[in-house]
């Protein structure tokens, strides 16, 4: 399984390195936006909480304008009848969680470093609890999105439904990370942010192991 999974994440990466599709739409996305907001603020003064709110906006809707392509782009180029073929359901979940959230990561990555180059209200108190619930925000988006862009893949109007569904299922996750990141900025205290991440932490756990569940049948389905 675990052979078959890392062959679906390397073909991944290479026709994404190849073709770039989702690269370049997201670093679009990121590098218009963070524009947008930068000129809007010129002058203004927020709070370290709206800022945090802003960071995870962003991120989100940044996730939401490429991570579909995992499953879409098997329908599209006519694979994944091929791909049901030559591997298990666990091991194409698996390729392709793996694959997402190796982008969700350099993306946000990527949004944090500008975010904190460009706001230059945003500083972080604790900079490694900071960027732990970024990897725990990266992990839950990476598994909530990759099982939605699987149930997505066959519908008339991909583009719509992806964050139709994706918000409702992400919400926990983004109000748990945007409190944790608050308490990253403004407070340095590992106690206060415990729940926090507690809650991060079984938010992953719960949406990819009933994704490992439900993905067969969502996916021959």
């Amino acid at each position: 399984m675990l052979k078959q999974a890392f062959a679906i994440f390397w073909k991944d990466l290479a026709s994404e390195l190849r073709t770039r599709y989702a690269i370049n739409a997201l670093l679009m996305f990121v590098v218009v936006t963070l524009a947008v907001i930068m000129f809007a603020l010129v002058g203004e003064t927020l709070s370290p909480g709206a800022l945090t709110g802003m960071l995870w906006v962003v991120m989100f809707f940044a996730a939401m304008s490429g991570l579909s392509r995992s499953f879409v782009a098997e329908e599209e180029r006519g694979t994944s009848m091929t791909l049901q073929l030559l591997a298990t359901p666990t091991a194409i979940y698996l390729g392709k969680l793996l694959f997402n959230l190796l982008l969700v990561l350099a993306l946000n990555i990527f949004i944090v470093l500008l975010f904190l180059l460009t706001m230059d209200q945003f500083t972080v108190a604790q900079i490694d609890l900071f960027w732990f619930v970024i990897l725990l925000g990266s992990i839950g988006i990476a598994s909530a999105t990759t099982i939605i862009a699987a149930i997505i893949a066959k519908a008339n109007t991909k583009g719509t439904l992806f964050p139709v569904l994706s918000f409702p299922v992400i919400l926990p996750l983004l109000m748990a990370g945007i409190s944790a990141t608050k308490i990253a900025v403004e407070e340095p205290m590992w106690d206060t942010v415990w729940p926090d991440l507690q809650l991060l932490g079984s938010y992953i756990v719960v949406v990819i192991t009933i994704s490992f569940l439900l993905f067969e049948f969502v996916w021959k389905d």
